[in-house]
């Protein structure tokens, strides 16, 4: 963004003057430089309104047409940049050249299964078969074990790439050298600074503090990619592609893509370029089980990241949390078409399990905080009998509820053992947090990054944790909730909200983190017809106070968000709403719906 005062603009006053909408935030124009906007649209032949967009993005004249249309030939990392790449490299091919038996370990989330699966496939195709351990959530926890290098060897495994973790497991990894057992660890997760390395054939992260390839962003899936792409390279050179078709992992990149919209990585740099060709290929390619899984959601391409992100993404996941812990990942390395549709109705199965499952603990855990700490500036819960597998869920619903960083604790009444995850809001890294509450011996272990964490503790710790969180970042906490925004791109009418103009947007696309999608504001709207849906959401149609055009919205977690009742009223009330713009193809349709993010009553501003 440009330094340029008599340009930039800054929004110091509440945007349609809310200060305080239903779900307690103030409203504000998302910043941009006019004059980088205006030159923008010029040099592009786009629309103001794009170009304003991009400006408030931080997107420069220069980089305009590449960030539009990214390529892999644009922003594809050389390989030999990552710390260790090589070795890795070099150790997997030779491995395959001595025939070695070789066993991915993964994590059991999104990220690690797609991680695993390209990894799997990837040796498919030249001529090996990789053995696959997923650790099981509840009896086995997060990353690799003793136990689980033990049972690795016990079986004649020779090598084992872990995946998505192993970065800091400096204990199992020490004991996997003493029993013979060689380790090569692909992880993204960060690594704190003075923090010995553990013992490996090679480590390869970018956000090992001497890595200098300068891609942190990338998920554990990028780092796989990439992996990939100097397997073929080397391999190339070996000699290995002359009796032998070379692994095709552009093929391969809707599996990236959903592992990196899922980890929620910044959509920036190489990650946009990944997403952005990886959904092209998800949309166009056959994999089995992608397309099981799109099918038992009754999904339908063209893909985009809503579809990974919340339709496909879950359903992975569910496995992990109260199914079987290998099914995401087995699926997506299959190419058989029954395998995959009998693992893919498993996980949808699982994933309305888990919604089950999930909405009991919430509201276990919502009961927890009203009975005492909804003031708190960082919510801290522990319950007996809950889920390990949903509270990194439910601690997400609490922190949007109550606009503070959320801890959720499930405890084990037998042992008095507790698995905790946590979630946070801009300006209070919580990983960092709970990672000095380890190591100052409050709790058991834990660990995460900026916006996420997860730990471990006795249940005799959870007074003092919470007491220790508040005396760390409570002030911290405090100030950064009482300053949460929502940023506004643009003021919007239901009459302008066309599928001209929601088509246009998509040229900015993909949308996540590092690239929020547009968020428009709609002044003095009245609520026409309003439905309550299971789940908490709300479908209404709002109507333009001034003008008669109306637009089709829905409200997820309407109820969570405190502006479910607003919607259902129906009294006539004027209203400010925030949302975001999608088109509607479902059964042939042509229009556009309107996600709304945020509600505030109109007369209340004025």
């Amino acid at each position: 963004m440009s330094e340029d005062k008599d340009n930039s603009l800054v929004a110091t006053t509440p945007y349609l003057d809310v200060v305080r909408s239903l779900s307690g935030k103030a409203w504000q124009a998302r910043p941009h430089d006019p004059d980088i906007a205006r030159r923008l649209y010029q040099h592009l032949g786009i629309s103001e309104a794009l170009g304003q967009i991009l400006a408030s993005r931080s997107v420069a004249v220069e980089d305009g047409a590449a960030f539009l249309k990214p390529t892999f030939r644009e922003f594809f990392p050389d390989p030999s940049t990552f710390k260790d790449m090589d070795k890795a490299v070099g150790h997997i091919l030779d491995a395959l050249a001595s025939k070695r038996s070789i066993s991915v370990f993964a994590d059991y989330d999104v990220d690690g299964a797609t991680s695993s699966a390209m990894l799997r496939r990837w040796f498919r195709a030249m001529g090996a078969e990789a053995g696959l351990y997923v650790p099981d959530r509840i009896t086995e926890g997060y990353g690799p074990t003793i136990g689980a290098f033990e049972t690795l060897k016990n079986q004649g495994v020779d090598l084992v790439i872990t995946v998505d973790c192993g970065a800091v497991s400096t204990e199992p990894l020490s004991a996997a050298r003493d029993m013979g057992l060689d380790v090569i660890v692909l992880d993204h997760h960060l690594m704190p600074e003075g923090t010995p390395l553990p013992p490996t054939l090679a480590l390869v992260n970018p956000n090992r503090p001497d890595d200098t390839s300068g891609q942190g962003v990338l998920a554990a899936a990028g780092v796989v990619f990439v992996l990939l792409a100097g397997l073929n390279r080397e391999a190339r050179t070996r000699g290995l592609f002359t009796d032998r078709t070379e692994p095709d992992i552009i093929a391969l990149a809707d599996i990236a893509a959903l592992g990196t919209i899922c980890d929620v990585a910044s959509l920036t740099g190489f990650n946009r370029a990944l997403v952005t060709q990886g959904l092209k290929v998800m949309s166009t390619t056959r994999h089995a089980g992608i397309t099981a899984l799109a099918e038992a959601a009754k999904a339908e391409p063209p893909f985009g990241t809503y579809h990974a992100g919340f339709v496909l993404g879950p359903r992975i996941n569910a496995g992990g949390r109260v199914g079987e812990a290998d099914l995401g990942a087995r699926l997506l390395a299959s190419d058989d078409a029954g395998e995959c549709t009998a693992i893919a109705a498993s996980l949808d199965r699982y994933n309305a399990e888990r919604r089950d499952i999930e909405q009991a603990v919430q509201e276990a855990a919502l009961a927890a905080v009203e009975a005492g700490g909804a003031d708190d500036p960082v919510i801290v819960v522990a319950g007996e009998g809950w889920h390990p597998g949903v509270i990194g869920i439910v601690s997400g619903r609490l922190k949007e509820r109550y606009g503070v960083p959320s801890i959720v604790i499930a405890l084990d009444a037998r042992t008095g053992e507790g698995k905790g995850s946590g979630r946070s809001i801009t300006g209070v890294n919580l990983g960092e947090a709970i990672g000095a509450a380890a190591r100052a011996g409050v709790i058991e272990k834990g660990g995460g990054h900026a916006m996420a964490g997860g730990l471990s503790l006795r249940a005799d710790q959870v007074d003092d944790f919470r007491a220790f969180l508040m005396k760390t970042i409570g002030e911290e906490a405090r100030c950064a909730a009482a300053g949460r925004t929502l940023k506004i791109d643009a003021l919007m009418s239901a009459r302008g909200a066309d599928r001209t103009f929601v088509d246009e947007l998509q040229q900015a696309a993909p949308f996540g983190m590092g690239n929020p999608e547009p968020l428009f504001a709609f002044a003095n709207m009245h609520v026409r017809w309003a439905q309550p849906l299971k789940g908490g959401h709300v479908r209404c149609t709002l109507e333009d106070a001034n003008g008669g055009a109306s637009i089709n919205a829905i409200a997820f977690r309407a109820e969570d968000n405190n502006f479910a009742q607003t919607l259902l009223a129906n009294d006539g009330q004027r209203l400010h709403v925030a949302g975001k713009l999608k088109a509607d193809n479902y059964r042939g349709r042509n229009s556009v719906d309107l996600r709304i993010e945020d509600v505030a009553l109109a007369e209340e501003q004025e």
